[in-house]
């Protein structure tokens, strides 16, 4: 780890009051950058400041990412502030259960406005700051967005919605110089995953799926999405990197040998 790769580097990461956007936060922080964490809930952002590695420099922004007026002020100021924005982090995301006949309007626009339409609305307001650094966004999806899960109708549709957003960006911002990424996520150690992995049989049938045989925790994801916005990934634009312990591997079918 270098401690000074992004000296001098401006960095937002959405959703940074826990789990992997703390976590992105905080190994940011640990090399270097200047990093804003955004999310709704203030205390979580409080607390996940108040751990951020000794020395670094970690404040906290109160926004809602799914709101246009909010998340441009949020980038506004941070510019206005800062002068400079170089790494974007769109990682707030929620799931909630439900098969397409029983999701509820309300709750499809919701998840659908915290997942992707977050994304746009920052990545929007964020790009001709980063076209004047040659800066980068860093997506962080899910293994739910490059295939199907039961009973998650609405979280599948704003992941996989995502995928091909981050494309999109690729394809018409590479040649300004920024970047556009993924990552995409299995099952991680979070308080949002928490009734999953603390469920007997639940983390015993992910086992079963996942070759490392465990979640991921959120430091793990942290550091591909540095990888991604660091100067050794210069060259990478579009990809899709799955940090998922080797689930994606499957064809699917169960184990027979």
């Amino acid at each position: 780890m270098d401690e000074n790769r992004f000296a001098g580097k401006v960095v937002i990461v959405t959703g940074g009051g826990s789990g992997i956007g703390a976590a992105t936060a905080h190994r940011f922080a640990r090399e270097g950058a200047t990093v804003i964490a955004a999310g709704r809930t203030e205390d979580k952002l409080k607390h996940a400041a108040a751990a951020a590695p000794t020395g670094s420099t970690m404040v906290t922004r109160v926004a809602d990412v799914s709101d246009e007026s909010s998340v441009n002020a949020l980038i506004a100021g941070v510019t206005a502030e800062y002068g400079r924005l170089d790494v974007l982090v769109n990682n707030a995301g929620i799931g909630v259960p439900g098969t397409v006949e029983h999701t509820d309007t309300a709750t499809w626009r919701h998840v659908m406005a915290v997942d992707i339409d977050s994304v746009f609305f920052a990545s929007r307001a964020a790009l001709p700051s980063l076209r004047r650094v040659g800066g980068c966004i860093v997506n962080v999806g899910s293994a739910s967005g490059l295939g199907g899960d039961w009973g998650l109708a609405a979280y599948n549709a704003a992941k996989g919605a995502l995928v091909n957003l981050t494309n999109a960006m690729a394809l018409d911002h590479g040649h300004e110089g920024v970047r556009v990424n993924a990552v995409h996520p299995s099952l991680t150690r979070t308080p949002v995953t928490a009734p999953v992995i603390e469920n007997e049989d639940m983390i015993a049938a992910f086992r079963q799926r996942i070759p490392m045989q465990r979640p991921a925790e959120p430091s793990e994801v942290a550091d591909v999405i540095a990888f991604l916005a660091g100067p050794d990934a210069r060259f990478v634009n579009g990809a899709h990197i799955p940090v998922d312990g080797g689930l994606s591997a499957s064809s699917g079918q169960p184990r027979m040998f």
